[in-house]
């Protein structure tokens, strides 16, 4: 018989041996997507840093959707919107990545806008599934699950696309480096 458990204060709706192993796989690659997509964002675009983290994100992502797909499967009735956010994060991730790999240059506000809204959206599975269990996050209501991460990431896409000086035409990171007065090292 399928029983719920509580695990460190958050309560698992089973404790179904493939589902435990599935959740912890799921949060563990999960844990890897928000410090990989954090690394990403706030290192130096470009090759190295940027691209190795962006990389770990996405193949990290591609776990979190497989396990999550899963799950959802196993208890469609409770988590199908869960299934619906991962797929959404995951098709936009894979739109980013597409767009810098293809369309290089042009590529980049598309690349920039995919897998931050790809984050967001990530965040959004995370607050809207466990919310209720966290300090501070339990005392707001479920639409604030819902809705807090994209009125804190939309904004921050947005003024990466539309400030920061590679979205600008035809700026390369050569171009910004010389601009700035920084040597031409890539970490």
């Amino acid at each position: 018989m399928d029983h719920s458990i509580d695990l460190a204060g958050i309560p698992l709706p089973s404790n179904d041996p493939l589902f435990l192993a599935l959740v912890g796989i799921h949060v563990l690659f999960g844990i890897g997507c928000v410090i990989a997509g954090a690394i990403a964002m706030l290192s130096r675009k470009g090759l190295g840093r940027h691209a190795n983290a962006g990389t770990i994100y996405y193949w990290s992502l591609s776990v979190v959707f497989a396990t999550a797909a899963v799950v959802a499967a196993m208890r469609w009735s409770e988590d199908s919107h869960l299934f619906v956010l991962g797929t959404l994060s995951f098709s936009s991730a894979s739109l980013g990545r597409w767009a810098v790999r293809s369309r290089g240059h042009s590529g980049r506000a598309l690349h920039v806008a995919a897998m931050g809204i790809s984050y967001v959206t990530l965040l959004t599975a995370f607050y809207v599934d466990n919310g209720r269990n966290l300090p501070l996050w339990r005392e707001l209501p479920q639409i604030a699950f819902w809705l807090l991460p994209a009125a804190v990431g939309l904004p921050l896409i947005l003024r990466a696309i539309t400030m920061h000086p590679l979205m600008q035409s035809g700026r390369t990171r050569r171009d910004v480096d010389q601009l700035n007065g920084t040597p031409d090292v890539h970490v």
